[in-house]
């Protein structure tokens, strides 16, 4: 009977075989941390071959040396009986010098690695602060006066030096193209520091919290973006500016200008001044795994008509009067300083909101004003939108923002570039 079972199992065990041989045919790995992107990846690679090297040895001689047994001392029909072996010191001492050995080429390595990952950063490093939230991130660049949410940048060639620390309970921060994780522990700070290397091209890549942190463990992303030196200068130094709506006029200036030469015929028009909005990783390079891609509840609807008529100036007021303002900083508006929730002075200078749960345009923005805890479970941001169901507080909400008002916040949140 158990033959038969096994005859008819055959078939979906080779097809199991075959599909699992098929998965190691790709050649993209997103979030692989088999790489030598960092000189930290590039130390847990090289360990990493070291003890794939020796197992393979020790799995092969071990396996050898059974199938041999097996084979060559088997029982035989007629055969004598099985001599009696009562120690062997030649034998026991082999067998347990030749593990010693090998551990010693294991442990020396595995030491050496632990002691340059976990040994202070070199001195001229980046200092970035990361604070994890239930179910966010923050990072405060101390040295440069920038904060920001959910999104990193990091110039290649130069050391980042993390400190990690939460606001709550228990997470984890992980790039795993950068990095191995690292702990966020409350009431304690702990240390990281990896350098992308130079020759690394502007690129993005995919973090996580990697330690159980509740209902929205799962929800809480990063996105980094590795970028060229000149790129980082040009992000840092707008990020570290208000973001003042509406745009301050220019001064007068104090002497009579110089009155406008008439331009010649035919010569094209000077065009009109562009906004600085600094460097912004551009959304047309942006690679496919980055691009959040997780459906909106079916039932939280919205008319994406609205949109096109949003006023960022009712907007503006809007984000005042309708509670927005006593959880979000945004630098350049009065009385916008509260650190419960992301600061959102640059918000409309990333590609992402919820921690890398949806794209950050005008239809998702929407609909999470609109119902935020229905969007991502169990979040401390209330639901604002008028007449929706709070499915933390199981009441449904009588006053709040209509669907107008908030396609007039969400036009003041797109003006924050």
């Amino acid at each position: 009977m158990s033959k038969l079972r096994l005859r008819h199992a055959a078939p979906a065990l080779l097809v199991a075989v075959f599909l699992l041989a098929l998965t190691a045919c790709g050649t993209e790995y997103p979030n692989s941390t088999f790489n030598r992107h960092t000189d930290f990846n590039t130390s847990i690679d090289a360990l990493w071959d070291r003890l794939l090297f020796w197992g393979t040895i020790v799995f092969v001689f071990v396996e050898a040396a059974l199938v041999v047994t097996l084979i060559k001392y088997r029982k035989r029909a007629g055969g004598p009986e099985a001599k009696q072996i009562h120690g062997n010191a030649a034998l026991e001492i082999t067998w347990t010098a030749i593990p010693a050995v090998i551990l010693v080429l294991i442990a020396v390595p595995t030491v050496k690695t632990i002691f340059e990952t976990q040994a202070p950063a070199p001195a001229g490093a980046l200092k970035v602060e990361v604070i994890g939230h239930q179910w966010w991130w923050e990072f405060h660049y101390p040295e440069l006066g920038i904060t920001t949410a959910n999104e990193l940048y990091l110039p290649v060639g130069r050391t980042a030096s993390f400190e990690l620390k939460t606001k709550d309970v228990l997470h984890s921060f992980w790039i795993p193209q950068m990095g191995g994780k690292r702990d966020l522990i409350t009431n304690k700070s702990n240390f990281m520091w990896f350098t992308p290397n130079a020759d690394l091209q502007s690129s993005v890549w995919n973090g996580f919290c990697t330690e159980y942190c509740g209902t929205s463990h799962a929800n809480m992303k990063i996105r980094l973006y590795t970028v060229q030196p000149d790129e980082f200068a040009s992000w840092a130094a707008h990020q570290a500016k208000p973001a003042v709506y509406p745009a301050a006029e220019p001064a007068t200036p104090a002497t009579p200008a110089t009155p406008a030469i008439p331009a010649a015929r035919g010569a094209q028009p000077t065009p009109a001044p562009v906004e600085d909005v600094g460097y912004m990783f551009p959304t047309a390079d942006l690679p496919d795994h980055v691009i959040p891609k997780t459906p909106t509840p079916a039932g939280l609807t919205y008319d994406d008509a609205l949109l096109a008529q949003g006023d960022p100036t009712a907007g503006q007021l809007g984000f005042m009067i309708g509670g927005c303002i006593g959880c979000h900083a945004i630098n350049g508006l009065p009385g916008a300083v509260s650190t419960i929730g992301p600061d959102l002075t640059h918000i409309a200078s990333r590609h992402t909101i919820a921690a890398g749960l949806f794209p950050n345009d005008g239809p998702h923005l929407a609909r999470w004003i609109k119902n935020a805890r229905l969007m991502k479970p169990g979040i401390l941001m209330n639901t604002i939108g008028r007449g929706q169901y709070d499915p933390l507080l199981k009441i449904t909400q009588e006053a709040g923002l209509d669907d107008k008002q908030i396609a007039d916040v969400v036009a003041y949140l797109q003006k924050l570039k």
